[in-house]
């Protein structure tokens, strides 16, 4: 555990980067319906995948630019031209095939959006019941993130194995995976408590 500048317990992970404490606190955990967000978190842990989260989420402003803003309609008309100018990019990371997934990702998400009339609709039915969730922090995938990654990938969506999909649903608070002695774990469940998941 960390003990933050407030005094509070946080999950440890909190105390190990200048930047990570503010994400910890407002961010991670806290559910999300915005499916711009949705798909920008999806995308960027995409990115992540061999990488940390202090490196992406230290660039995530100049992903934001240069994905317009992760506006998937927008990016579903990205072209040749557009995989050419990110691959120059020093701001984000060049991994051309990761590049090309997130476009990829981006039609597959208006495709998936037409068909279940959001994204939030789509992902919060993988909500695993508190029954299935296991100690805070103890695993990296579970059967819902595999049961994600297994139907994303059936709608050709990419880079998005049960690890990131597991990442995914942790950020963006699908499961709780604070620790439980985290001071936040408590704001994070009273918010969901308020959160009605979109259908």
């Amino acid at each position: 555990m960390f003990i933050a500048p407030d005094g509070g317990l946080r999950c440890g992970w909190a105390g190990s980067a200048p930047e990570f404490l503010d994400y910890h606190d407002t961010e991670w955990g806290f559910p999300v319906i915005d499916d711009r967000r949705l798909f920008e978190k999806i995308s960027l842990e995409g990115f992540q995948s061999g990488l940390s989260w202090r490196t992406i989420l230290a660039k995530r402003e100049n992903f934001r630019t240069a994905f317009a803003g992760f506006d998937f309609h927008a990016m579903a008309g990205f072209a040749d031209d557009d995989v050419q100018r990110l691959l120059s990019d020093a701001g984000i990371v060049r991994h051309r095939g990761k590049i090309e997934a997130v476009i990829n990702n981006a039609r597959r998400a208006v495709e998936l959006e037409r068909e279940a009339g959001s994204l939030a609709a789509y992902f919060w039915r993988f909500e695993p019941a508190p029954s299935e969730v296991d100690l805070p922090q103890t695993v990296s995938t579970s059967p819902a993130s595999v049961a994600l990654s297994k139907d994303l990938n059936k709608r050709g969506w990419k880079f998005v194995g049960p690890t990131t999909a597991f990442a995914f649903m942790q950020a963006m608070g699908l499961i709780n995976d604070h620790a439980s002695d985290c001071s936040t774990r408590a704001l994070v469940r009273a918010a969901r408590t308020a959160f009605t998941p979109p259908r």
